[in-house]
C-alpha cells in the first residue's frame, strides 16, 4: 500500500467540501453586508487584483490589513475568503483581500513578485482610503501563509532584497515553509512546482527580515508537515531574537482553522482583531 500524501488534505478531512461550500457561502454573506471595493487592480491581470472591507465607521488612520489566500499556489480566489474580513473590521481596520495569478501558468517566482506588488500598491492607497500606511499587517493560509511570509523575507531566489513595506504584525496559518516535497506530491501534475523553484522560495532557507510580531499557527489536527514547519520556523526566527507567538488551534483541521479565523467570537478570529487594533 502506497504511504499516504501528508499534503493531500483531502484524504484528512470526511467533511472537505462542506467545510469549502461553507466558506463560500459565509463569504458571500458578509459581502452582502458591508461596504466593499472590489477588484483593485495591482497588475496587470484580473487575478492582479484585491477586494477592499471597511467597517461600518472607520475612524481616520484606520489600521490595514491584508490577507492572502491558500489553495496550494494552483487554485483559490479572494472572493472564497472575504470572511476573512470579519474580525479585520471588527477591530476598526480595512481589510485587502489578495488574488493572483495561478500555478503552472505563472511560476512561483511571478506569485511571490505578485503579493509583494499587492503590498506596495494598498501601502500606496492606504491614505487615499483612510487607512494608516505606519499601521500595516499581514494573514495569509497555507500557500496564502507561505506567501505573506515572503513578504519580510529574501529568499534564495531573491536577486536583490525585496522591495516591500514594513509590517507591524503577521498571522500565518497552516502555512508550507519548506517547498521541497511539494515538485513529488499529489500537485506534481496541477502545480507542476519544479524542483529549482522549491529550492529557491522555501522560507525556512530564506533571510528572515524584522517584523515586530509573527503569530505562527496551524490546526491541531493537521497532518505532520504541518505541524513540523510551524514549529521549525518558529525554531528559526526564536533562534535569530525575533518575536514570535507560536499557537496550535485545538480540535481543528487544515480547512475549519479557517472558519475559526474568520469569527471575532473564535480563538483564532479574537487574535488577528488583536493583531489589527494593536498595529
Amino acid at each position: 500500500m502506497a504511504e499516504p500524501d501528508l499534503y493531500r488534505n483531502r484524504d484528512f478531512i470526511p467533511d472537505f467540501d462542506a467545510i469549502m461550500a461553507e466558506t463560500e457561502a459565509r463569504s458571500r454573506a458578509l459581502a452582502a453586508q458591508v461596504r466593499m471595493e472590489p477588484d483593485v487592480r495591482y497588475g496587470q491581470t484580473p487575478r492582479q487584483s484585491f477586494d477592499l472591507v471597511f467597517p461600518p465607521n472607520p475612524a481616520p488612520g484606520a489600521p490595514l490589513h491584508m490577507f492572502i489566500h491558500g489553495g496550494y499556489w494552483r487554485a483559490g480566489s479572494k472572493e472564497a475568503h472575504t470572511l476573512v474580513a470579519a474580525p479585520v473590521i471588527a477591530a476598526g481596520g480595512i481589510a485587502a483581500m489578495v488574488s493572483y495569478d495561478l500555478m503552472p501558468g505563472t511560476r512561483l517566482a511571478e506569485i511571490v513578485e505578485q503579493v509583494r506588488s499587492a503590498a506596495r500598491k494598498l501601502i500606496d492607497l492606504a491614505p487615499k482610503i483612510g487607512a494608516d500606511a505606519s499601521r500595516f499587517t499581514v494573514s495569509g493560509h497555507s500557500a496564502g501563509a507561505h506567501l505573506a511570509a515572503l513578504l519580510a523575507a529574501e529568499a534564495p531566489g531573491d536577486t536583490r532584497p525585496p522591495d516591500v513595506p514594513p509590517i507591524q504584525g503577521m498571522l500565518l496559518v497552516s502555512g508550507i515553509y519548506d517547498l521541497t516535497d511539494i515538485p513529488g506530491c499529489f500537485l506534481k501534475d496541477e502545480a507542476e512546482m519544479r524542483v529549482d523553484e522549491a529550492t529557491s522560495w522555501s522560507v525556512l532557507t530564506a533571510r528572515q527580515m524584522p517584523v515586530p510580531l509573527r503569530v505562527i499557527t496551524r490546526g491541531a489536527k493537521e497532518t505532520a508537515p504541518f505541524q513540523d514547519q510551524a514549529i521549525a520556523l518558529n525554531a528559526l526566527l526564536s533562534q535569530e531574537g525575533q518575536h514570535t507567538e507560536l499557537r496550535s488551534e485545538a480540535d481543528l483541521n487544515h480547512l475549519s482553522v479557517i472558519l475559526n479565523l474568520s469569527d471575532p467570537n473564535l480563538s483564532l478570529g479574537r487574535r488577528l482583531s488583536k493583531m489589527v487594533a494593536a498595529s
